[in-house]
């Protein structure tokens, strides 16, 4: 068993924990931006459409969240 220990620190975001490897600590701006507060919904639609649905996200690498925020922006705000 090796001696390498994990260290796990405080976040300057309130009330995350994150590792610490001896090469470095946890970094400012560091992972995905954030897209503001988020809230969960639950969409009930055919079977047809969500074929649909995941079939697009697939052939264009999204996933289902990216591609319904993308679909409300553009019918919102354009």
């Amino acid at each position: 068993m090796s001696d390498n220990k994990i260290k796990i620190g405080i976040s300057n975001k309130e009330g995350q924990l994150g590792f610490i490897s001896a090469r470095g600590g946890l970094r400012e701006r560091a992972g995905r931006k954030s897209i503001g507060a988020t809230r969960k919904v639950s969409l009930t639609l055919t079977d047809d459409l969500w074929d649909q649905i995941d079939s697009y996200c697939k052939e264009h690498n999204l996933s289902r969240s990216e591609m319904m925020r993308k679909v409300l922006e553009s019918y919102f705000y354009n």
